[in-house]
């Protein structure tokens, strides 16, 4: 495709998603790590313009006949949207006016991911929904798969079913044959061929990204981290495996090799985020903790490292098989038992260090809300640690409450140290 890094556009082309303003992955772009770090000027600058990147990434890659497929979730393999020459949006709705403008439609006590998610779409303003010549939905909670029937009405849509009980015998058969009626919708609607080759080469371009991004993450695994939890979080994108954001990845990895904040800096409590996913305008909770003196130095959810601790096994005979072992692993509180989510808290909170675990639930998230009786539990008895829940919406309207309930967590962490 035209405008990918090496494309033949001129540098500083506005409608280039590699290019604005200067060219990706400039030798002269300056450091990015570390105090006088220009952040307006270095790699993370491309993740500072994620939203006009993706549009732009997008547009030009239907002007070149490729299909858009939006998705709703990470149980949606992007790796077979690759494989069919489609590009996957990831679309979930961050923005506290969208889910208000939903409620003429949809419940007012809903999950507020969802009726943002359902806002943008009502009200036409997101462009990469817009775009989308599929929407590929999923079954993880009632609130989303009724809200899809609602959607569905006007817009072409395939909702997956997954499994709820994964340690059933035929609960991964189940899935497997969901990924494979995928295959074939995507093979049908956009007259394509879904090879094993193709296959390959889309994990191999997703495992690269998941390393880069893991790599990332496991920066904030040091005991002095140059980046914050929300820096950590602003280096995604909505589009998988675009080649300018993976080499901003790898150029934001190279100037903090090795290299840690200086020395003195007060010690801020390490917290493990977990529960809900923080998608783009939805991070309030995430600053929050970190403007009351936290660092959030691991996020065990859906827009942190729960997506990115499996890759797809590359050399395997059957990569539909691979593919669909990977994401059959992911441990979503939809499933019964969640168990593989206590092994995933378990081994995170040892690799970063963590000093207390703060759970985040979207109020009438059901799922989470039920299974964080099992995670407090969990946290409190086998890992030792502080646990604080925070039920909350997109709205700022508790922000003052939050933080005052997250600096108590600090000072009862504080008190601790001082026995």
């Amino acid at each position: 495709m035209s405008g990918t890094c090496g494309g033949e556009k001129p540098h500083g082309d506005p409608a280039d998603p590699c290019r604005p303003p200067s060219p990706c992955g400039a030798a002269s772009a300056p450091p990015l790590c570390g105090s006088g770090g220009d952040v307006a000027s270095g790699p993370r600058a491309r993740f500072a313009r994620m939203i006009e990147n993706a549009i732009a990434f997008a547009k030009e890659a239907k002007a070149a006949g490729r299909p858009v497929v939006g998705i709703m979730c990470e149980f949606t393999p992007r790796e077979i949207i690759m494989a069919a020459g489609a590009v996957p949006v990831c679309l979930c709705g961050g923005s506290a006016e969208m889910a208000l403008a939903a409620e003429e439609e949809l419940p007012a006590n809903l999950c507020p991911l969802i009726k943002s998610t359902y806002g943008y779409h009502a009200t036409r303003s997101n462009p990469l929904l817009e775009l989308a010549d599929l929407v590929v939905a999923e079954t993880t909670c009632d609130g989303k798969k009724k809200m899809y029937e609602v959607m569905g009405r006007t817009r072409p849509m395939l909702v997956l079913e997954l499994p709820q009980k994964p340690l059933e015998e035929d609960a991964f058969l189940h899935w497997r044959a969901e990924l494979m009626r995928l295959c074939r919708e995507l093979e049908a609607r956009f007259h394509a061929a879904i090879t094993d080759e193709a296959l390959r080469d889309a994990v191999r371009r997703m495992n690269r990204e998941r390393d880069l991004r893991r790599r990332l993450a496991r920066l904030l695994a040091a005991e002095r981290p140059l980046l914050s939890g929300r820096q950590i979080l602003d280096l995604k994108s909505l589009i998988s495996c675009v080649p300018c954001d993976l080499l901003a990845y790898e150029q934001i990895l190279q100037e903090c090799s090795g290299r840690q904040a200086p020395q003195g800096a007060a010690r801020r409590p390490r917290v493990l985020l977990t529960g809900v996913p923080h998608v783009h305008g939805a991070e309030r909770v995430v600053d929050l903790i970190e403007r009351a003196g936290g660092l959030v130095v691991c996020q065990e959810n859906c827009t942190g490292l729960k997506p990115l601790l499996e890759d797809v096994a590359e050399d395997a005979a059957d990569p539909l098989d691979a593919i669909a072992q990977k994401y059959f692993h992911l441990p979503c509180s939809v499933m019964t038992r969640n168990t593989r989510r206590f092994d995933s808290l378990r081994e995170l909170a040892r690799e970063f260090s963590v000093d207390c675990v703060i759970e985040v639930v979207w109020q009438a998230c059901l799922t989470y809300d039920v299974e964080a009786v099992l995670i407090k539990e969990f946290v409190e008895r086998e890992l030792r640690l502080p646990y604080l829940k925070i039920v909350t919406d997109y709205s700022p309207s508790d922000s003052a409450r939050i933080t005052v309930r997250v600096e108590a967590l600090f000072e009862t962490l504080a008190a601790r140290a001082r026995l």
